[in-house]
């Protein structure tokens, strides 16, 4: 069932290519009118630049867009394309925060400055831009949130430090903000993509390729964004038309003198989820208690 998002106002980051702009087409289809946001290649005219074409794409389709040209991680950026948004569309409504930058380097050979450069385009791009439009969002008393997050960023992967971080620290500022804006109509998830784009073009198969088309993380994306959403705080994962759902989890705990033995039995314990940090805190609290450590 495809969702009815008329009169919405979406702001896409990354949209210029890839899963942003699948996502871009997906809301518009469906009735949003669109910011669509790419930064500009040097040399670049309005025209020629990614978001201006998928914007034209949008337009051409019967749809209303907008190019934006912003930085995600300059200063300023989140505000600056909240205003456009405003200015343009008189409301903003849903926000899907999809910029990354790829890495290829391991940490011993990455500059600092290398490490910030992907971190702020995955993490502080987002922070940005959700920072600058979650007053707009509270006020009105409605708001989606869909934030674009990595397997990496709950595993961690060889080469990937930085990208991984600002893919953790993604995940968890949505979690924090779900918690925040859930009284208030609002709801804040993250999507895991698994997808041929311009990042993983090299590393993936043909066949396989094929199978993880951009236009299947979509679906996912437009309901979270749309009235019918009913999760909140939590991450998916989508690829090739199926869908997982990720979670934290810890062990329960264990009493004991050797350290070496109890991370032994502790690696033969499942894990369970916690809704928030409070919950995992308080279940250690009772484990003390019916251990007999705490009286």
């Amino acid at each position: 069932m495809q969702q009815d998002l008329r009169g919405r106002v979406a702001i896409v980051t990354g949209a210029g290519k890839g899963i942003g702009r699948a996502c871009a087409l997906a809301l518009a289809e469906r009735g949003a009118r669109v910011l669509v946001n790419n930064r500009r290649h040097p040399g670049e005219t309005d025209e020629q630049t990614s978001a201006a074409q998928v914007a034209a794409a949008i337009r051409a389709a019967g749809g209303a867009a907008l190019a934006n040209h912003e930085s995600v991680q300059a200063d300023g950026a989140g505000e600056r394309m909240v205003a456009h948004a405003l200015e343009h569309f008189g409301r903003v409504d849903i926000l899907v925060a999809n910029a990354a930058s790829p890495q290829a380097s391991t940490f011993r050979k990455q500059t600092l400055e290398a490490f910030r450069a992907i971190f702020d385009v995955g993490f502080l791009g987002a922070l940005q831009l959700v920072h600058a439009a979650w007053p707009h969002l509270l006020d009105q008393g409605w708001g989606r949130v869909v934030m674009m997050t990595s397997s990496a960023g709950r595993y961690g992967n060889h080469g990937l430090a930085a990208y991984s971080a600002s893919k953790a620290a993604i995940e968890m500022l949505m979690r924090s903000l779900a918690a925040e804006g859930a009284s208030r109509g609002l709801r804040v998830n993250a999507v895991s993509p698994y997808a041929d784009t311009q990042m993983t073009q090299g590393y993936l198969a043909e066949d396989l390729a094929r199978c993880l088309r951009p236009e299947a993380v979509t679906p996912l994306v437009c309901w979270l964004a749309s009235d019918g959403c009913t999760a909140n705080g939590e991450v998916f994962v989508a690829g090739g038309g199926r869908f997982r759902r990720g979670f934290s989890v810890e062990t329960d705990s264990l009493a004991g003198d050797d350290i070496a033995s109890v991370i032994d039995a502790l690696r033969e314990l499942p894990g369970r989820p916690h809704p928030n940090s409070n919950h995992a805190f308080a279940t250690l609290v009772e484990e003390l208690r019916q251990g007999g450590q705490l009286r």
